[in-house]
């Protein structure tokens, strides 16, 4: 849920940055998908090396999505969706050393409004109800069904796959929500009550100062709040060691569908998410379900754990070493979990464990 929007001014610093030798991340799995999973036949995409753009029915007209689709298994494929909102697939790049050699058939999707994707200018389009229907449209045109769907949500990714779940819970075989909380009021209390004390009382104060005044967009607000709470929640890296993926991502974001539904603020709430609530419809999910929540991040990772215990068939993954962008942070964990999880599913031995 966090605004990357916000990093426009600290992307084009560290830009110079990118080709920069990064820290040593959790290597790639050694083990090789099978011949089947490069079979593209039978895939109207294969011309296009996976990529298609769906054709979106919503009120205001016909629009359409990217998505694009990486190997082949019909019983496992996982539909990512991105946080924001606005924001795009590609931070979530780091799938592609991980599922690949576990033979994962798995797609990217941009959201409509998002930089791949159609980008209409009507306001009302963007709610939480249109974004669940373009969902299951979504999922209809890539034929994925009870059989092979797994749902992965990652921030307000992780908002949409919730509603999703409980909207369309026939279609599912797997629910992933990354770091997202099933309650905007408790995700914003935790900003006001948790992090926000953690951070230096003057810094955080000149950035309360900013933030009321409406000077957001100001470069020394982006400066604040970059050393003070980004990479310490966000991603622990220093700025000019984020991933290409990442930045181009964040160089990408649709401000306007952000500021819209979260609000302008990046420690709270108040656009059209702000009371957006579902924890007491966890109890109504039963579909297998991972919740993944980090020592560092934005969201209460003790709240992340319960959620995990409300659904009826949860398991919860903790990344001690993670914040916000845990696929990036605490790697090998994150992506360990994640795809224990799937093959837990997948082979039909779920029990409730945790990591």
């Amino acid at each position: 849920m966090q605004r990357f929007g916000v990093f426009a001014c600290a992307a084009a610093l560290a830009v110079a940055f990118l080709s920069a030798a990064l820290p040593a991340r959790a290597q790639a799995p050694a083990k090789a998908p099978p011949a089947s999973y490069f079979d593209h036949s039978g895939y109207a995409d294969a011309f296009s090396g996976g990529v298609r753009m769906i054709p979106i029915t919503t009120p205001d007209g016909t629009f359409r999505v990217w998505t694009k689709r990486v190997g082949n298994n019909p019983r496992i494929k996982v539909l990512l969706l991105h946080g924001g909102p606005g924001m795009t697939h590609e931070y979530l790049e780091a799938f592609d050393s991980f599922f690949p050699g576990q033979g994962i058939q798995y797609y990217y999707y941009d959201q409509l409004g998002s930089f791949y994707s159609d980008q209409p200018k009507d306001t009302k389009l963007w709610t939480l109800p249109r974004f669940v229907d373009e969902v299951e449209q979504v999922r209809k045109a890539l034929g994925l069904n009870k059989d092979n769907f797994y749902l992965y949500g990652h921030s307000w990714g992780g908002v949409l796959a919730l509603q999703y779940a409980l909207k369309y819970p026939q279609h599912l075989k797997g629910l992933i929500v990354s770091n997202m909380m099933a309650s905007a009021p408790a995700y914003d209390a935790y900003a006001h009550k948790v992090l926000m004390p953690q951070m230096d009382p003057k810094a955080l104060a000149e950035i309360l100062k900013l933030e009321k005044a409406g000077k957001t967009h100001d470069p020394k607000y982006m400066d604040l709040l970059m050393s003070n709470f980004y990479v310490k929640h966000v991603l622990r890296l220093p700025p000019e060691q984020w991933p290409n993926p990442v930045m181009r991502a964040i160089s990408h974001v649709n401000e306007t569908i952000y500021t819209l539904m979260q609000g302008p603020s990046e420690m709270g709430l108040s656009g059209r998410l702000e009371h957006w609530d579902v924890s007491q419809q966890l109890k109504n999910i039963a579909v297998p379900t991972l919740t993944i929540g980090a020592r560092y991040g934005t969201m209460d990772p003790k709240y992340m754990q319960w959620m995990a215990s409300q659904v009826q068939h949860g398991r919860y993954l903790y990344c001690p070493h993670g914040s916000h962008l845990a696929m990036y942070d605490d790697q090998k964990i994150y992506m360990d979990g994640v795809i224990r999880f799937i093959e837990d599913v997948d082979a039909g031995r779920f029990p409730a464990r945790t990591h």
